[in-house]
């Protein structure tokens, strides 16, 4: 059976996406089937993908209103071997729209649970805000939720409202959700405030930040631009060397064999 993360921090700017696009291309090159789905308004993961989404006809805002089943809407990354389930400005409209729906904070957790079989990794990108759209995402992490931190300051502001959404969540809609891991980003190893960002998370989360820290990279800012993950644009830069280092830690914690050598 798949697993469903979530990747959600309500502070914006703190490389939430390049890591779900990111991750989700090289869980894909090391074997997993997976699929990518932006609950973001902003469609930065579907252009991340170089999907136009003035151009999307069908995606995340179908599947939470109920129109259109999600896997009529999946968009096939064969150059990646991935998935997505696009977003598009529409999507705005949205938590206006389920606001009198009966469960519509269950809305995308009932609309991916058809796919949960056909893939062994969905990632779920929300947009940075503690909406509707992202308690969305967070019942939906069945697994877990990923939480990005930029190695900059004021780095843990906002991280406490984070997890009191977590545990509100938890105690009205979905007690077995949990933090699967933490993810340093935007790490810069010539300043002192990166490493006390560090260790300042590692407090406030002690057993689950990720060892793999991901760098500021100029590469990783530039591949977006060009509609490709790192693996794609820059593979030997050490953004790229950081998100391949994140899938394989990714999948050891969940058990998962990595592919044979050669």
């Amino acid at each position: 059976m798949g697993r469903i993360y979530t990747l959600a921090n309500q502070k914006g700017g703190v490389g939430k996406t390049t890591t779900a696009i990111n991750l989700g291309a090289y869980l894909a090159q090391l074997g997993q089937r997976v699929l990518i789905v932006d609950i973001d308004p902003q469609a930065n993961a579907t252009s991340s993908l170089g999907v136009d989404k003035q151009s999307v006809q069908g995606g995340s805002y179908e599947a939470l209103l109920g129109l259109v089943p999600a896997a009529s809407l999946l968009l096939q990354n064969q150059r990646l071997n991935l998935s997505l389930l696009p977003s598009s400005p529409a999507l705005a409209g949205a938590e206006v729209e389920l606001v009198n729906e009966m469960a519509r904070e269950l809305r995308l957790r009932q609309a991916l649970e058809p796919l949960v079989g056909r893939y062994d990794y969905i990632l779920i990108d929300c947009p940075p805000s503690l909406g509707l759209l992202t308690i969305n995402g967070l019942t939906a992490a069945r697994d877990g939720i990923l939480i990005p931190v930029q190695c900059e300051y004021l780095a843990l502001e906002g991280l406490g409202q984070l997890m009191q959404t977590i545990q509100r969540v938890r105690t009205a809609l979905f007690p077995e959700l949990r933090v699967r891991g933490v993810i340093l980003t935007m790490f810069d190893g010539r300043t002192h405030l990166s490493a006390d960002v560090v260790n300042e998370v590692g407090k406030y989360f002690p057993a689950q930040v990720f060892k793999t820290i991901v760098p500021r990279s100029v590469r990783l800012a530039e591949a977006p631009s060009y509609g490709l993950p790192i693996s794609a644009y820059a593979p030997a830069s050490i953004g790229a060397q950081a998100y391949e280092a994140l899938a394989k830690e990714l999948l050891a914690g969940d058990g998962v064999s990595l592919p044979a050598a050669g």
